[in-house]
């Protein structure tokens, strides 16, 4: 799994092991809600989508020790995630669009 994790030696590179745990935390909630907007995300009131982004960030949290502690490749998994809801996304709105 050494192989896959070239996201967390590139920041090691850079940054160092300092401060090492808050750049995945933020790194880890921009791309989860990335992909949740991009495939789940769904017209709620304020006060609700308050609630489901505080239960992300504590989701985030724990992502965020898998990243660090255990080493697991997570944002490069989020990133692949990110990519095919993406294109998801591009084929039905294409597909739509045609259908007008």
């Amino acid at each position: 799994m050494d192989g896959f994790r070239f996201v967390f030696d590139l920041v090691v590179e850079i940054n160092g092991i300092e401060n090492i745990f808050w750049i995945f935390f933020v790194m880890n909630f921009v791309l989860c809600a990335v992909a949740y907007e991009l495939g789940f995300a769904r017209k709620l009131p304020i006060g609700k989508a308050i609630f489901v982004y505080l239960m992300l960030l504590i989701g985030t949290y724990i992502l965020t020790i898998f990243t660090t502690v255990m080493r697991m490749p997570t944002v490069e998994s989020l990133l692949v995630i990110i990519l095919v809801l993406a294109i998801y996304r591009i084929r039905l709105h294409r597909q739509r669009k045609a259908i007008k």
